[in-house]
């Protein structure tokens, strides 16, 4: 089989696979695929490694699995061996697939491949931005998580397991991840890129507050 077909067949499994609230869904993957190519293109790496782990990044993505992050990477890989593909992209792809997401605001990243730095770049840049804060908004609805309670101060996590714990507010979220990831860009590339959509997440903090606080715009 040939890597059209392999991707092709990639995309129709994960299309079937794929479920979560509106900010995990096809879309969000097919983002991400769009900008990890993007970047992968700049920073001249193994761009067939790169969209199939794109693909594959949030096949059982863990937050709607009972919290268990293995279990993606096993759903990964069983289909890459369906497909018989060589142990060397399966050991790629379970390795992006194991230190794709992030875990924890004093958590480093373990990704060890320029692929897989190029896929995560990619993943991160689809949290910050404009579609970053529908996404945010998209899943604290989806698990009840109440939009700001100013008592309750952001967590900076120090391990995985802390992290996967819902926020105890979506705002708090933006400063125990979103804020975090401009300077957690691997690739100048992505670098780049963040700086703008960290810039909208400044503004809308300030417009946030300023509505929450009932402060009239002049």
């Amino acid at each position: 089989m040939n890597k059209k077909d392999i991707l092709a067949k990639t995309e129709g499994f994960v299309r079937m696979k794929i479920r979560g609230d509106p900010g995990h869904d096809w879309s969000h993957v097919n983002r991400v695929r769009k900008l990890a190519l993007y970047i992968g293109k700049k920073e001249k790496v193994d761009l067939f490694i790169v969209e199939l782990a794109a693909l594959l990044h949030d096949v059982a993505d863990y937050k709607f699995y009972d919290r268990n992050h293995k279990i993606g990477t096993n759903i990964a890989v069983q289909w890459l061996e369906k497909l018989r593909l060589d142990k060397n992209t399966v050991s790629q792809v379970r390795h992006i697939m194991d230190e794709v997401h992030f875990k924890g605001a004093k958590v480093k990243y373990a990704i060890k491949t320029l692929e897989g730095k190029v896929v995560q770049d990619a993943d991160k840049l689809d949290a910050i931005g404009a579609i970053g804060v529908a996404r945010t908004f998209s899943y604290g609805g989806h698990f009840s998580v109440l939009m700001y309670v100013p008592q309750i101060k952001p967590t900076m996590h120090t391990s995985f397991i802390q992290y996967k714990k819902h926020s105890a507010s979506t705002i708090n979220h933006f400063y125990e991840k979103l804020l975090l990831l401009k300077d957690r860009m691997h690739t100048k590339t992505a670098q780049r890129i963040a700086k703008r959509r960290h810039k909208f997440l400044e503004t809308y903090l300030k417009e946030f507050y300023r509505e929450w606080n009932f402060k009239v715009s002049p």
